[in-house]
């Protein structure tokens, strides 16, 4: 680990031991014993752990007089990194007869936000995540963004700590287990470019996505998305983002061509 990010992350953790810390550190600090435990690591320097779980809304909300970089948004940066060279590895070695473009693909889901958060999931990693209190009010353990960043966070805390070979081992069997079975499901599937590829095989113009109504609060909406093939195929998507309606019209579409 660099003096530098020493530094930083040194400078908010002894923010944290001070009275603005909130009560609720202590027994933070200690159930990180448990998470070590969950996923098979026990880190020789703890600071860069709690830094790995410190997410930048806490930061602000606690720390609004510090000038520094977020420790959490670099060890994401630095994590994103280790996490595709380790699976572009792994999947190189255990996939010698695979194409390029079956790889980038295969690749593609592993590192996506999608498959991260399942893989977080697995080590309830949002209960160990410090947020601030209106990040955590809006259900923020829950949300895929900052699962998925927390998990590359926590690559780079144990490439810090411990070099690659420790990061590979967590990625290994952590993030790639059960991969060729997990990648096959229905959420990790992208049934937009699917469709896509079909159509551009067959000489067809590619779907439009019309979005047909939008219900409930601003904070739970649901979405309803229709799509149209031309003028023989529409069928409708619904979901809680633009994004989930889109592959559940999609889903639909591919389903009525048999695809």
């Amino acid at each position: 680990m660099s003096k530098k990010l020493k530094k930083i992350i040194v400078q908010i953790l002894e923010y944290f031991n001070n009275s603005h810390m909130p009560e609720v550190y202590p027994k933070w600090e200690k159930s990180l014993a448990t998470l070590q435990k969950r996923f098979d690591y026990s880190f020789n320097d703890l600071t860069l752990l709690k830094a790995a779980l410190t997410h930048k809304s806490y930061l602000r909300r606690n720390f609004n007089d510090h000038k520094l970089p977020s420790p959490f948004e670099r060890m994401e940066f630095l994590g994103d990194s280790i996490l595709g060279f380790v699976v572009a590895k792994e999947l190189f070695n255990r996939h010698p007869n695979q194409q390029e473009g079956k790889l980038s693909k295969l690749k593609s889901k592993i590192v996506s936000e999608t498959y991260l958060t399942l893989k977080a999931n697995n080590l309830d990693l949002g209960k160990y995540l410090l947020l601030s209190p209106e990040e955590a009010a809006s259900k923020g353990a829950q949300k895929p963004s900052i699962l998925s960043d927390s998990m590359e966070a926590l690559i780079c805390a144990i490439y810090l700590d411990s070099g690659i070979a420790a990061a590979t081992r967590f990625v290994k069997n952590q993030i790639m287990v059960d991969y060729e079975q997990t990648v096959t499901r229905d959420e990790l599937v992208n049934y937009k470019s699917i469709l896509q590829e079909y159509l551009q095989g067959h000489n067809q113009d590619p779907p439009d996505y019309v979005t047909v109504a939008e219900e409930g609060p601003e904070h739970h909406k649901l979405f309803t998305v229709e799509i149209r093939i031309g003028d023989k195929i529409t069928c409708i998507g619904k979901g809680n983002t633009k994004k989930a309606a889109h592959q559940e019209a999609a889903k639909a579409a591919c389903q009525k061509l048999g695809i």
